[in-house]
């Protein structure tokens, strides 16, 4: 039976096979040489994948990687099948002579990630609408109230969430990214931000987040899932 997983158990149940869980979501990216070759391994793991393919599992590929994202479409959240479904995409992967390893070498200083923006605002239903028609977005699945997120309906944004404010902050800025990380990339992530003349502004909610700060006060959060469950 399908089970939904929460974020230790799907972390740990895919972490020797490369993914990585993010944002209620398992993620690879695996390094190819061409789009031919991209191509071929996103049929292979479409074709292992079977007939749970369309519910489960959204293929981004490109000459030089294939990003993989599994998430039940109808459940919004990480199954035990997606962890079934990464395991033989891993598989196939493997007999191609290619890997679902993060590439985090200096070729590649990043593996997989997702960004949000995150919008601070006094009256959330008020501007929410707004936001929603410019961008031609859409409510997140099961997720539909007048404060709830936002999200691209071909996923190719980033999502939109509104952080409730108690009083108007004009000496800050409104809006600000949230950069979900692997959990073991995180600290590597912040060091290179602070080395480029950032700033260590609050880690008073790691490993949840970490708000950190350009040298004009601009924000952004790196986020993990540990801390959330």
């Amino acid at each position: 039976m399908e089970q939904t997983l929460r974020g230790p158990e799907a972390s740990k149940a895919v972490q020797d096979s490369g993914w990585r869980f993010l944002l209620g979501s398992l993620r690879a990216s695996v390094p190819v040489g061409s789009l031919a070759e991209a191509t071929a391994l996103a049929a292979d793991a479409v074709a292992v994948c079977g007939e749970q393919a369309d519910g489960h599992l959204r293929v981004d590929a490109r000459p030089d990687r294939v990003v993989f994202t599994l998430q039940s479409v109808e459940q919004a959240a990480v199954t035990t099948l997606d962890v079934e479904l990464a395991l033989r995409i891993t598989t196939t992967a493997d007999r191609s002579g290619l890997a679902t390893e993060p590439d985090i070498g200096t070729a590649a200083p990043r593996s997989v990630q997702v960004l949000e923006i995150a919008i601070d605002a006094l009256d959330i239903a008020g501007i929410r609408p707004f936001w929603k028609a410019v961008l031609g977005y859409v409510d997140e699945a099961d997720a539909n109230g007048p404060e709830d997120p936002l999200v691209d309906p071909v996923g190719q944004g980033p999502a939109i969430w509104f952080q409730q404010m108690n009083q108007a902050r004009p000496q800050r800025n409104r809006i600000h990214f949230d950069v979900s990380v692997p959990h073991d990339e995180a600290a590597r992530r912040i060091d290179a931000a602070l080395a480029a003349g950032g700033r260590l502004v609050s880690a008073t909610r790691a490993p949840a987040f970490w708000v950190l700060a350009d040298l004009e006060g601009n924000e952004a959060c790196v986020t993990t899932w540990q801390g959330r469950d």
